[in-house]
């Protein structure tokens, strides 16, 4: 007996040194990552929850079809029904089903709306052809039949679902689904007039996109015209694609020139004459930001922002009269951003409306005349986003995070404002949830990931949050991640004095404390969003493990002041009118920190790297801050600011005619001349966001100042450097190289 299990123990022992082995074996490669995708996260959807609220239709392979169906599942059963077959989604005259980008339903569920064939309108795939399916008859028949190939933009149903109305070519139609005659409401699109959708800066800064709204009756349609006429024009070189350069012109209002002229009018959805409103203020120096029907009325809310983005000026504007009435106005002495949470309760004698007005971000109710305001969600905390305002339960659910800014959970509060907040994810789940949760609020899709896990999606009931179907765990990609035997990210926080700041670190897999380790820091910085986060992806999180354990660095990122976090309106806000500035200095300090808080960190090798606004920070460390970083890479980045569009600019520094030293000492150009250290640039020719003409200038300027630095372009590729065979393996590479050459 003793024989035996000694050799059932010597076999374990074999057997543990054997996989052990082959874990360490294991390794991560840029390659994996980037060029077979190896290690990506898989997701599930897009759902769509029905509007009886008792299931969810998604779509699913039809291998015998050679597309995909669209199913519903029962929630409470978990009963499977096809609901569209790929075979009905195949054209006449054809054998391949239509590909699905998109699927709206009628309100009577009858007819199925498909956008496909899609193609590409700044960033967004937003253009392409529509077709709509009967269910009754099963007849497939293809919108906008006359008109240019793969143009129709934003198409929706109107209210009876008989008719469908679009966008083509800066003109917008209504077309009879029955008899396909098509109506041409707009005529005038074209040249510097755009119909019914938006020109780069509303799309890129105001999220505006789709430029028309149905009215609740069917029988106007309210939508945006914008006149560019005054908007200067950047132009972007094509060299790789013939032996003549061609010029692409881009619309594209920098700092302080002149924006669209924009306006909102109503026609009838069977053609005529556009009544316009008359709202005050300079059309070009006020954004009509956002703009939909009063449910069950002839009535439209408006949104305007003023050009310094710091008063929202609310309008109800009468359809038959044309008359405007402000019924709200909310104001705050640094910035606004525009919040998309309106709901109308109390059949419509009353909506709700987010704030910062009390220092944190809230949900409030506003009586229509706008004369009463009442706080719904209660405490020193931000809500983060709105997933589901329920009036019938009353209602509404949030995510917030008061305790970790970090992560992310659901929360839900009375509509009525009575009582505390309530929170609905489960406590021993700790990281980042999100939910797409049914109208009734009994059922959500549940989302849960930390950074050490990746997302779990599953089916839950609300009330209990019990899982009833694991819709996707991604359990392939935790077993490969843990043949890798990397070491977790940790967060922790960083005392620089004035405030606390979040942050992460990876250490290398045989990190030994007894050792001195090169320090890489991955900075964001601007008030767009944030990389000190506890979910799976953000930061370049497998780029950052390879990084750490190829080149045994310490890899670090910090959240300064001013990012996209849940700390209250003053945090967010403390670096108006400094962009670049606070920012780099609170990274500077916290970097100091570091080096005198782990005794493992060299303080001589301390590079920074960012990509965007996290280009810009890390050019105003390595240039003000030289004493610290001693190498850096600065992707995609303004050296200038006032090249960048003045939407996002402006808004978080003013007008450059009343913040001359913001712009000059905010702009990493203007310290150019300061650099000591190792500086690596890279850029895109053809990008449409931060132009090239940017990498150009502070090129410019480092030779004037007698600057050695390592400089890539991309020819043609845009914003993300992503286009074209082999880029973005090949830019990580050439990262990696500058890496272990300097630092």
């Amino acid at each position: 007996m003793n024989c035996k299990i000694s050799l059932s123990i010597l076999f374990i022992i074999i057997g543990f040194f054997s996989s052990n082995s082959i874990a360490q074996n294991k390794k991560l490669t840029l390659e994996d990552i980037y060029s077979s995708r190896m290690y990506n996260a898989k997701g599930f959807g897009p759902v769509r929850w029905m509007k009886d609220n008792k299931g969810y239709s998604t779509l699913e392979s039809n291998t015998d079809a050679k597309g995909n169906d669209i199913v519903v599942y029962d929630a409470a059963t978990g009963a499977r029904r096809v609901l569209v077959n790929a075979k009905q989604l195949i054209p006449n005259g054809t054998n391949k089903p239509l590909s699905i980008a998109n699927y709206i339903w009628s309100d009577d569920n009858n007819k199925l709306l498909i956008f496909t064939n899609t193609r590409k309108v700044w960033r967004q795939n937003s253009k392409g052809d529509y077709w709509v399916l009967n269910l009754k008859n099963n007849k497939l028949t293809q919108m906008g039949k006359g008109l240019e190939e793969a143009t129709l933009m934003f198409a929706k149903f109107s209210p009876d679902g008989n008719r469908v109305a679009y966008v083509s070519k800066l003109n917008i139609y209504a077309e009879d689904i029955n008899t396909s005659v098509i109506i041409p409401l707009t005529k005038d699109g074209g040249n510097n007039i755009i119909n019914g959708t938006f020109d780069w800066v509303y799309e890129e800064e105001l999220d505006d996109l789709d430029g028309f709204r149905w009215s609740p009756d069917g029988k106007n349609i309210a939508y945006w015209q914008s006149d560019t006429k005054e908007v200067g024009t950047f132009f972007m070189i094509n060299n790789i694609d013939s032996n003549y350069s061609q010029p692409i012109p881009l619309p594209y209002p920098k700092v302080g020139t002149a924006n669209s002229a924009v306006k909102v009018g109503v026609i009838s959805s069977t053609g005529g004459k556009t009544k316009w409103f008359a709202i005050p203020g300079d059309p070009r120096n006020n954004y009509l930001a956002r703009m939909d029907y009063i449910p069950g009325s002839d009535e439209l809310m408006l949104q305007q922002l003023n050009r310094l983005q710091n008063t929202n000026t609310v309008w109800v504007g009468n359809t038959k009269t044309m008359g405007v009435k402000n019924i709200l106005t909310d104001k705050d002495e640094a910035f606004l951003d525009i919040h998309d949470n309106i709901v109308w309760l109390d059949d419509t004698k009353s909506f709700t409306w987010t704030s910062e007005k009390d220092g944190w971000m809230h949900l409030y109710k506003v009586s229509r005349n706008g004369k009463e305001i009442k706080l719904i969600t209660k405490g020193n905390f931000d809500v983060v986003n709105i997933n589901c305002i329920d009036p019938v339960g009353g209602f509404v659910y949030y995510i917030a995070s008061p305790d970790n800014f970090t992560q992310r959970y659901l929360y839900r509060s009375r509509l009525d404002g009575n009582g505390e907040a309530e929170k609905v994810s489960p406590a021993n789940m700790a990281g980042q949830h999100s939910y797409q949760i049914s109208a009734d609020a009994r059922y959500a899709i549940h989302s849960f990931e930390n950074s050490n896990t990746p997302r779990r999606i599953s089916l839950i009931n609300l009330n209990t949050h019990q899982e009833i179907k694991l819709l996707e765990d991604n359990g392939a990609l935790k077993t490969k991640m843990n043949e890798l035997g990397l070491r977790n990210k940790e967060f922790f926080q960083v005392d620089i004095g004035d405030i606390v700041l979040d942050a992460w670190m990876i250490k290398p897999i045989n990190f030994d404390p007894q050792k001195k380790y090169p320090l890489l820091i991955h900075v964001y910085g601007e008030p767009a969003g944030s990389t000190v986060q506890d979910n799976w992806g953000t930061g370049d999180n497998l780029w950052h493990q390879y990084l750490s354990n190829q080149l045994n660095y310490i890899i670090v990122s910090i959240d300064n002041r001013g990012t996209r976090v849940p700390r209250g309106r003053d945090f967010r806000k403390s670096i108006y009118r400094q962009i670049g500035l606070m920012a780099a200095d609170d990274q500077a300090k916290a970097a100091k920190k570091i080096v005198t808080s782990y005794s493992f960190v060299d303080e001589k090798r301390i590079g920074i790297w960012g990509w965007s606004g996290g280009g810009q920070m890390t050019l105003h460390c390595m240039f003000r801050h030289a004493d610290i970083y001693k190498t850096g890479i600065a992707v995609s980045f303004v050296a200038l600011q006032t090249l960048y569009d003045n939407i996002y600019q402006e808004r978080y520094m003013g007008l450059p005619s009343d913040n001359i030293a913001g712009y000059r000492d905010g702009s990493p150009l203007t310290h150019a001349g300061k650099l000591e250290g190792n500086l690596m640039i890279i850029h895109g020719t053809g990008d449409d966001n931060v132009h090239y003409q940017n990498f150009e200038m502070l090129t410019n300027e480092l030779i004037k100042n007698n600057k050695l630095f390592t400089m890539f372009s991309y020819p043609m590729r845009d914003h993300s450097i992503s286009q074209g065979k082999n880029t973005t393996l090949h830019m990580r590479r050439s990262m990696e190289k500058f890496w272990k050459d300097n630092l």
